[in-house]
């Protein structure tokens, strides 16, 4: 597709998405523990069904309204579900269900669906809740006998609902569920949880203090892992990997020997579920008592409990439930009976369906490899992403430096608009090289700094502290080297610089590629060099994701959540809200997405002035909308300007609704980083020094152009791609790269905006099995 990434006209879908779902009824349910993000789903699923024609209905108070049915299960409106997606927790209400576990309970259920004519489930809850609502698949033929010999259905009834599709969505904070990276709740609760941490560590630096914080997670240490990570805790608990014997030793000398390099606090992470290798329990109290018998540090604990479940989702969740939500009305219209119960989850950043029992079968694997001492297999089944953080967090954590110097130094810059994320990865890359037994070198002020010799070495304990820091410590710049190539030549043989890590923007990209283009000329240019993209607009050839964006698309998102509010109750509102990003459309759209946007327009896809028109909202279909959202990209049209939109529709809307225009700025690029930019930015700092330090082992004379390259994350892994390949894919004069994966996400957002457009079916996602997919997941 070109670069209006239309795919759709390309791509004629062989079915008409509108018409895949008439004559078919969806019920939706939330089940178990409640996690924030459900409630998107709930949406999205509601949205899409009825986009498609299906009827859809709400079962309220999970498995038990299933049971109970009447008043419980009713039909959904597209109106019923506006204003939920900023809601925490699951507004159709859950709960645990004693009833269902009988099969009398699930036979009244079973009664109930008939009577609706409902053949589709769509089941949002954790691993309990889904494999409860695949057994009631499985006996769904011989509960329909049975009701029919009671006389409660007639046959006719009963061959009419002769099959029931499932499909589940896990929501859980635990992120305790084989087969998907993230389950809907565990950022949010992350957000929470690091809320926590940051104001702690303020009160704990003002004494000398230890603090032990209890996390969530009775049988996974999800949460504890990520937490330990983007706070750069001294030690961490989980269940899935026991301390070794005489931890406590270990564990008093680690924070003496932290407290001898001048740090003033000490965080010690626990899991709820964390233990010792004969299985006894580790509490947070027990580990205090240590702590101030052995060392008399002044300690305190501090237990979230259901903190973690609450407040408002974050960005990344409310777009996961919406995604999911839609995957998961294609997955029900596109089953058969052969097809097992399926559950839609996350890989990378892909959406896929798994067959429910596999990632079930996996989750047991777990427990019982945790049950049995295999402690390295219970991570190993865990997946990827959860291995690769272990073993970031042990690098980061265990390892004293060597004693003995690799003699290479490495140099770290940031280049580009400051945004969040940015110190996580210095931090990391310092670190990591040290580990290394490398010299590090932090470069102040971006090129112009390395061109004057700011440099100066970076120490351990120059970065404690730098994960949850925003903008950037080290300064930096947006100049490129082009016309200070010789200065820049210079200083890197006198600072004997042998690695270059470079952590920005386009900036950063096009800088390294002027790096690599003056090794021709200049000699002290050809070392080994790798580009980390860290910035809000998300507009780096090479990663589907830059460091910064995130925190900035949860920025975007609380405002809108406030501006929408900031309305309720008045008389009918719209609001345009101007958003960053240069000529990438990535924050518009995704913000859109997450805050519930009527539209978005960004400059990748053409939009005229018959888009623009907006009265049909408030016309005669008394849809009653009391806020419209309408989200532009700073770039998107030189001619539609904010001002010119906000005008048009002051005009256009007198004495229909008010207009208000909110131009976002700077406040964009600011703020702490969020769990993912920390976590994201931590493990791409390490992964570029671990990979500097290989090339520089291969020691050739003549560099090979794989030696300069953008570390990004693209599609499933994270991955080194040289930086003269990418010139292809990159359009420098709007500085966005020629194909952005997220333009398919596009359809999603406005279907859930509006009724009319066409979702693009032609690339769905096939069923896959877990066991393949965890071999190839190299993150």
């Amino acid at each position: 597709p070109g670069p209006s990434g239309n795919m759709s006209e390309d791509l004629q879908p062989t079915v008409d998405p509108t018409k895949m779902g008439v004559g078919r009824s969806i019920a939706v349910l939330t089940s178990g523990g409640d996690a924030q993000g459900m409630n998107a789903a709930v949406r999205a699923t509601v949205r899409v069904g009825i986009y498609t024609g299906a009827k859809v209905y709400f079962v309220h108070e999970g498995y038990q309204g299933l049971v109970d049915g009447g008043e419980n299960i009713c039909l959904a409106t597209w109106e019923s579900v506006s204003m939920m997606l900023q809601l925490g927790g699951t507004v159709i209400g859950s709960a645990r269900c004693k009833d269902f576990r009988t099969r009398d309970g699930r036979m009244k259920a079973a009664c109930n669906l008939v009577k609706l004519g409902i053949t589709n489930l769509c089941v949002i809850g954790g691993d309990g809740s889904l494999t409860g609502a695949n057994e009631f698949r499985t006996e769904w033929s011989g509960l329909l006998v049975d009701l029919v010999r009671a006389g409660k259905i007639t046959e006719e009834e009963a061959k009419k609902s002769s099959h029931l599709n499932i499909v589940g969505m896990v929501g859980s904070i635990d992120n305790d569920f084989c087969g998907t990276d993230m389950t809907i709740g565990t950022d949010s609760a992350l957000h929470r949880i690091i809320e926590v941490v940051d104001a702690i560590t303020t009160t704990a630096q003002s004494h000398q203090r230890t603090f032990i914080l209890e996390v969530m997670g009775r049988h996974c240490g999800y949460l504890a892992l990520v937490t330990a990570l983007a706070c750069g805790a001294d030690w961490v608990f989980i269940p899935e990997m026991p301390p070794d014997d005489g931890w406590e030793d270990h564990l008093c000398r680690r924070l003496s020997d932290q407290r001898a390099r001048g740090s003033r606090l000490n965080v010690i992470i626990v899991a709820e579920g964390a233990m010792c290798k004969d299985g006894k329990p580790i509490t947070s109290d027990q580990i205090k008592k240590l702590v101030t018998d052995r060392l008399g540090f002044d300690t305190r604990t501090t237990v979230l409990g259901h903190v973690q479940r609450g407040g408002t989702p974050s960005a990344f969740d409310r777009i996961l439930g919406s995604r999911m939500g839609v995957e998961a009305v294609m997955a029900l219209l596109e089953a058969t009976p052969d097809t097992p119960a399926c559950v839609v989850t996350l890989s990378g950043n892909q959406a896929v369906r798994l067959p429910l029992m596999e990632c079930v079968q996996v989750t047991k694997e777990v427990t019982a490899a945790m049950a049995q001492g295999r402690f390295d297999d219970a991570i190993k089944l865990r997946g990827k992403s959860f291995e690769n953080n272990w073993n970031t967090y042990k690098l980061l954590a265990h390892i004293n430096p060597p004693d003995t110097k690799s003699n290479i130094n490495v140099a770290i810059m940031n280049i580009g608009a400051p945004c969040a994320g940015m110190n996580a990865a210095v931090r990391a890359a310092v670190r990591m090289g040290i580990i290394q037994g490398h010299s590090m070198l932090g470069v102040h002020e971006g090129f112009d700094g390395l061109a004057q010799g700011q440099i100066e070495p970076i120490i351990w304990t120059s970065v404690s502290g730098w994960t949850g820091k925003g903008g950037s410590m080290l300064g930096t710049k947006r100049t490129l080297p082009g016309k200070r190539l010789e200065e820049i030549s210079q200083n890197i043989a006198k600072f004997n610089i042998h690695a270059l890590v470079i952590i920005g923007g386009f900036e950063a990209y096009v800088g390294g590629l002027e790096l690599v283009q003056a090794r021709e000329k200049y000699e002290e240019m050809c070392i080994p060099i790798v580009v980390i993209p860290a910035t809000v607009s998300n507009n780096v050839p090479g990663s589907d994701f830059s460091i910064g964006a995130d925190t900035a698309l949860n920025t975007i998102t609380s405002t809108c959540d406030r501006i929408k509010q900031s309305a309720a109750g008045t008389k009918r509102r719209v609001f345009i809200v101007e958003t960053m990003g240069g000529y990438c459309g990535y924050l518009a759209t995704m913000a859109g997405l997450a805050a519930g946007a009527d539209a978005a327009y960004i400059f990748e896809e053409k939009f005229d002035i018959k888009d623009l028109e907006v009265i049909h909202l408030f016309s005669g279909n008394s849809r009653i909308i009391y806020c419209s959202l309408f989200k532009r990209n700073e770039n998107c049209n030189s001619n539609y300007t904010t001002d010119f939109i906000f005008n048009l529709y002051s005009e256009e809307g007198k004495g229909i609704f008010d207009c208000r225009k909110n131009v976002l700025g700077h406040m964009q690029q600011g703020g702490t980083p969020t769990p993912f930019d920390r976590n994201f930015g931590t493990k791409m700092g390490a992964k570029a020094v671990l990979w500097l330090t290989d090339k520089l082992k291969e020691n050739c004379k003549k560099p090979k152009s794989d030696s300069a390259c953008v570390l990004g994350m693209r599609k499933r892994a994270l991955t080194f791609q040289p930086l003269a390949e990418l010139k292809e894919d990159t359009d420098f004069e709007r500085r966005i790269p020629k194909i952005q994966w997220w333009l398919k996400i596009r359809p999603i957002m406005k279907i859930l905006a509006k009724y009319d457009i066409k979702l693009d079916t032609s690339e769905h996602a096939d069923l896959e099995h877990v066991i393949k997919k965890s071999s190839f997941l190299g993150k």
